[in-house]
């Protein structure tokens, strides 16, 4: 089963900015997603964590649908997760829905 979660309203988060939702997976292990307004109102979520070093996401800077990993400049795809060539890795995503205003995340049942 799924389970759509309230993150916060769409106005309260930036554009070109970000939101952490701090939550567990299945295994009880603590997991950080970034939740991610672009400048046209997309919102996109992926683990918070870059697949280089394990840099915070959400302190990076948003540009088109990417974002540049605060720590080493990787950057990381928000449709896909996948880091931009040269460099390999890719993290988790999670899907959004804006709905009355309102950003949610899905958050599938372990």
């Amino acid at each position: 089963m799924d389970n759509w979660v309230k993150v916060a309203p769409l106005q309260e988060i930036q554009k070109l900015g970000a939101r952490v939702v701090r939550t567990h997976d299945g295994a009880g292990q603590a997991l950080e997603i970034g939740v991610f307004r672009l400048e046209d109102d997309r919102v996109f979520a992926i683990n918070n964590a870059c697949p280089h070093k394990g840099g915070p996401l959400s302190e990076g800077l948003v540009y088109g649908e990417k974002i540049a990993c605060p720590m080493h400049s990787w950057k990381i795809s928000l449709v896909d997760g996948k880091a931009e060539e040269p460099d390999v890795g890719q993290t988790a995503c999670y899907k959004t829905k804006v709905q009355d205003g309102m950003v949610y995340l899905e958050l599938k049942d372990q």
